[in-house]
């Protein structure tokens, strides 16, 4: 557990996630205490660890969720929110074909897509709503809601964890918060 207050480890597991061209401006450790992350994805077919391509294949409605507390860093960039699981998580996976979802935001899939790599990376253009308010002890409680019905709960720690790990804690928490209460 000791790992997971590392800024280095920190940067390298969100660095994972950050879409070329772009660089991190702010990273931290919180915890999430509920994760809904939904995808619509065409022309693919379901394997055991995610989605291929298939032009013969279907529309897939993915839910990914999350209903207990785990630790995550959360990052930004210019344009992007960024969300990775410190350890290795599990999720209720819930697949769909079509069933009256609004179709919009259908994305191809051109290259396997792991499960695990759903939901780790929003552009900021795409987050719909954000509640912040004081939580326990000199934290935040931060609720963000995405335009495609996507939702994260999180909780954002007054302190980067013992033994001076994560020494821009607090700036780099300011600044996220900053950036996502414009939402």
């Amino acid at each position: 557990m000791a790992g997971i207050f590392d800024e280095t480890n920190m940067r390298q597991l969100l660095g994972k996630y950050i879409p070329y061209g772009e660089t991190l401006q702010a990273g931290i450790h919180a915890i999430s205490h509920e994760t809904h992350i939904q995808g619509i994805f065409g022309k693919c077919s379901c394997t055991e660890n995610g989605l291929v391509p298939d032009e013969n294949g279907s529309t897939i409605v993915l839910n990914k969720k999350k209903y207990a507390s785990y630790d995550i860093y959360i990052g930004i960039t210019e344009h992007f929110l960024v969300i990775a699981d410190c350890e290795k998580e599990s999720y209720l996976y819930e697949f769909d074909n079509e069933s009256g979802t609004v179709l919009a935001d259908v994305q191809e899939i051109t290259s396997e897509l792991l499960f695990a790599d759903i939901g780790t990376c929003f552009a900021f253009e795409q987050i719909r709503n954000c509640e912040i308010k004081k939580g326990w002890m000199g934290s935040v409680k931060c609720y963000v809601t995405m335009k495609n019905e996507s939702y994260f709960k999180l909780m954002f720690p007054k302190l980067g964890g013992v033994g001076g790990g994560m020494p821009h804690h607090a700036a780099y928490r300011d600044m996220i918060i900053d950036r996502l209460g414009r939402y």
